[in-house]
């Protein structure tokens, strides 16, 4: 038998389009603003921090695509792109030739590092500096339990 829906209340349509609206304009705020500081899309910056925090800088692709919300696929063609600019290598795993690592080559690091006090600004004005201690901590616990539900997991970093 076929569980009734349970609508949403005011409060938890409130709830929720003031997530999605919020989240949509910060990372539409923080993308442009990234790009037209240092060329870097956030997406980009999100995958070369990811690698930057990760030991020697590499990290399983899978893993990775997994971190940063990106299909394989998707993972696969940005990981072109910044091959291209020299911001990021591929090598093959020594323990199991099917696995490939990305890894942040010295010029990603270089240009992660010279985004990150945009990027850090962004969150900032347009995120933290709007919460007090105390609504932080609730964010904090609030969507690390959303994500865990959703994935049935803790979110990366």
């Amino acid at each position: 038998m076929a569980e009734a829906v349970r609508w949403l209340d005011g409060v938890e349509t409130r709830a929720w389009r003031s997530f999605l609206t919020a989240s949509g304009r910060l990372l539409q705020r923080l993308d442009e603003e990234l790009v037209a500081a240092t060329g870097l899309a956030l997406a980009d910056y999100e995958v070369l921090a990811m690698l930057s925090h990760s030991p020697d800088g590499q990290m399983r692709m899978a893993a990775l695509a997994d971190c940063v919300l990106i299909s394989p696929s998707g993972l696969t063609r940005r990981l072109d792109r910044l091959t291209q600019e020299g911001l990021v290598d591929r090598s093959v795993c020594p323990t199991d030739r099917r696995g490939v690592f990305a890894v942040l080559t010295a010029e990603g690091r270089r240009r992660l590092e010279a985004a990150a006090p945009v990027h850090v600004a962004g969150v900032r004005r347009y995120f933290l500096d709007g919460l007090d201690r105390r609504q932080l901590g609730v964010v904090a616990r609030a969507m690390t339990s959303v994500a865990e539900r959703s994935e049935g997991r803790p979110a990366c970093g």
